[in-house]
C-alpha cells in the first residue's frame, strides 16, 4: 500500500474503441468514469475487467496475462478474465467484471457484473464432516476462506491464541512501522466477516491431536472432533541468546502486538539497532530510520540478504541504506546488551535505546511432532499437503512439501506461499487432489527500491545478472548445475512474472499457458 507508483490513467471507453485497438493477449488501460479498467483480446473474445488489484491496488494494465488470468505486476496476484474472482492470492477479492460486445468493429462495454463464484463442490457427498483450522495466519486464514468459496458448508473452525489474526503480517515491518500506514488497512478482513461466512474463531492454543480418534484439545480443556484438520501454526522467531537478550527493550517483531511495542519504544528513543541483514532486520532498519531515529545494522554476514539475494543485490540495498542514513556493522556479532548499548565481539559499544532482532524463524512443529505426525525441519507432506496423518494437512511456514520439478522437499517461510497453500490445502481437502505446484514468490520494497523474487534457491553454484544493477534495472538469475531455480528482478516486474509463469508451466508439464 502506498510504497508503488500507480499506473497511468487508461483511455475513456464510454463509445466503445475500435477493435484493431486491441493487441492479442496483451492488456489495455481503459477507463469508464472514474474506474479503471482493463481490456484483453483472446481470439475472438474481448474481456473487460478492473483495472486495479483488490491487495494493494496495482495497475493490472502493467501486468501481465496467461491464459484466461491476468496477473498483478506488484505482488503477482492473479484474477480470472472471465468471473473477475481472485485466483491466486495475495488478492483476496474480486475484481469487477464488464460483458462486451462488439459490434462495427467496436469494442462496447455492455453491462458490469458481479463476480461468479468459483465451481461449486456441492454436488460432493465424501466431504469431510468438519474442518478444524490451528492457526489463523496467512495459510490459516486463506485456507478458511477457500473452503467457503468453494462451496464446503460444514463447521469451518480457526485456533489461533493470537486475538488480532489475521493482518497484513508483510506490513508490520514496512509501511505500518514505518509510520505510513494507517491501522485500517492492517486487518485482512473486516469486523463481522468470518461470523457472515460461518467461519468460528476460538482465540486459545491447540495443546495435542490424535490423529485416530480424530479429536484435538484446546488449552481451555475443550476437545473439539473433527473430519479433516489443517495445520497452520507457523513459525516463531528466533530469540537472541547472549546476555542481555531478554532486556525489555530487546524486541522481536513477528506479531501485530510485537509491532506496537516497537512503535511505544521508537517513539521516545534516539537510537536503535537492527540484529540480522535479512528481510525483517532491513526492512526495519528503513522504518524505524523513517522515523527518525539513528539505526546501525549488525550482523556476522559480509554483506545485507548474502545468503538470500546473493551479494550482488545486497550491496544494491545496502547502498541504498547508507544514502539514507543507515549505518552497518558487518561481519560482526553481539556479544552482550546492556540497557543503553549493546557491545559487540570486537570491542566496540553501539549506543542504543532500542534494539530489534531479525536472525530468522523456527517452524512450530512441536504439535505435530507430539502427536506422531512425521516432522524433519518441518511438517513432511505429499504434493497435495496431506501429512503422514490421513486427513491432516499442513501449510505455511511448517509445510516441508516436494518442490516441482526436482521433488526436493523445501520449506519457504514467505507470505504469498503461505496463503496458497492454504488455499491448495482448502482445495485438497475437499477433495481436489491437485498438486501444489506454485513457484515461491517474496517481495521487498525499500526507500523506493522493489526486489521482486520467484523461484527457490537455496543454494546456486551460479549466477546470471542482465541489465544494470546499479541502475536499478536488472534481472538476476540463480541457477545450480545449469538449471535455472530463482529470478529476483529490480526495475522489471513483468519479467518476475514471466518467469512465474514459466516456472509453472514447466512443473506442469504443459506449455505456458499462451504468456504473451
Amino acid at each position: 500500500m502506498g510504497s508503488d507508483q500507480t499506473g497511468s490513467s487508461g483511455v475513456d471507453l464510454t463509445g466503445g474503441i475500435p477493435l484493431e485497438t486491441l493487441e492479442e493477449g496483451r492488456p489495455f488501460a481503459g477507463q469508464v468514469g472514474e474506474e479503471p479498467v482493463v481490456l484483453v483480446r483472446r481470439g475472438a473474445e474481448v474481456f473487460a475487467v478492473g483495472g486495479s488489484c483488490t491487495h494493494y491496488g496495482g495497475p493490472l494494465a502493467e501486468g501481465l496475462v496467461v491464459g484466461d488470468t491476468v496477473r498483478c505486476p506488484w505482488h503477482h496476484a492473479c484474477f480470472s478474465l472471465r468471473t473477475g474472482e481472485a485466483i491466486k492470492a495475495p488478492a483476496l477479492n474480486p475484481i469487477p467484471c464488464w460483458q462486451t460486445e462488439v459490434r462495427d468493429g467496436r469494442v462496447h462495454l455492455v453491462g458490469q457484473r458481479e463476480a461468479a463464484p468459483l465451481d461449486s463442490l456441492g454436488r460432493r457427498v465424501d466431504f469431510p464432516e468438519s474442518v478444524l483450522i490451528v492457526g489463523s495466519g496467512a495459510a490459516g486464514s486463506a485456507a478458511a476462506e477457500m473452503l467457503r468459496r468453494e462451496g464446503y458448508t460444514g463447521p469451518v473452525t480457526v485456533i489461533d491464541p493470537d486475538g488480532d489474526a489475521p493482518y497484513d503480517r508483510p506490513n508490520l515491518s514496512k509501511d505500518y512501522l514505518a509510520g505510513e500506514a494507517p491501522e485500517e488497512w492492517i486487518p485482512l478482513r473486516p469486523e463481522g466477516f468470518y461470523e457472515e461466512h460461518g467461519i468460528e474463531r476460538i482465540s486459545t492454543a491447540a495443546r495435542s491431536i490424535d490423529p485416530t480418534g480424530r479429536q484435538i484439545e484446546l488449552a481451555d480443556g475443550r476437545v473439539l472432533s473433527f473430519g479433516a484438520l489443517l495445520l497452520a501454526t507457523g513459525s516463531k522467531p528466533v530469540r537472541l541468546t547472549v546476555p542481555g537478550g531478554d532486556l525489555p527493550h530487546v524486541r522481536l517483531l513477528r506479531s501485530l502486538t510485537d509491532c506496537r511495542a516497537i512503535i511505544r519504544a521508537a517513539e521516545s528513543a534516539k537510537r536503535a539497532v537492527v540484529v540480522g541483514a535479512s528481510f525483517i532486520g532491513m526492512e526495519a532498519a528503513a522504518s524505524l530510520r523513517n522515523r527518525g531515529l539513528e539505526v546501525t545494522v549488525v550482523a556476522p554476514d559480509t554483506v545485507p540478504f548474502q545468503h538470500n539475494l546473493g551479494p550482488e543485490i545486497g550491496r544494491v540495498l545496502m547502498v541504498t541504506h547508507e544514502r539514507n542514513g543507515v549505518q552497518f556493522r558487518l561481519g560482526r556479532k553481539v556479544e552482550r546488551i546492556d540497557a543503553n548499548a549493546v557491545h559487540l565481539d570486537d570491542g566496540t559499544q553501539l549506543p542504543a535505546e532500542l534494539v530489534v532482532v531479525g536472525i530468522g524463524v523456527r517452524p512450530l512443529t512441536q504439535l505435530a511432532e507430539d502427536a506422531g505426525i512425521e516432522v524433519d525441519n518441518g511438517v513432511l507432506v505429499n504434493e497435495y499437503l496431506e501429512s503422514s496423518a490421513p486427513g491432516i494437512f499442513a501449510a505455511g511456514d511448517i509445510a516441508r512439501y516436494p518442490a516441482p520439478r526436482s521433488g526436493e522437499r523445501i520449506r519457504v517461510e514467505h507470505w504469498v506461499a503461505a496463503q496458497r497453500q492454504g488455499q491448495a490445502a482448502a482445495r485438497n481437502i475437499l477433495g481436489r487432489r491437485q498438486p501444489f505446484i506454485d513457484p515461491a514468490f517474496f517481495w521487498t520494497r525499500q526507500w523506493g527500491v522493489g526486489v521482486r523474487y520467484v523461484g527457490y534457491a537455496a543454494r546456486w553454484d551460479e549466477v546470471e545478472i542482465e541489465g544494470d544493477l546499479s541502475a536499478i534495472d536488472t534481472e538476476v538469475h540463480y541457477l545450480r548445475d545449469g538449471r535455472r531455480l530463482a529470478v529476483a528482478t529490480m526495475g522489471r516486474d513483468l519479467n518476475n512474472l514471466r518467469a512465474e509463469a514459466e516456472m509453472e508451466a514447466a512443473a506442469s508439464g504443459y506449455p505456458a499457458g499462451g504468456v504473451v
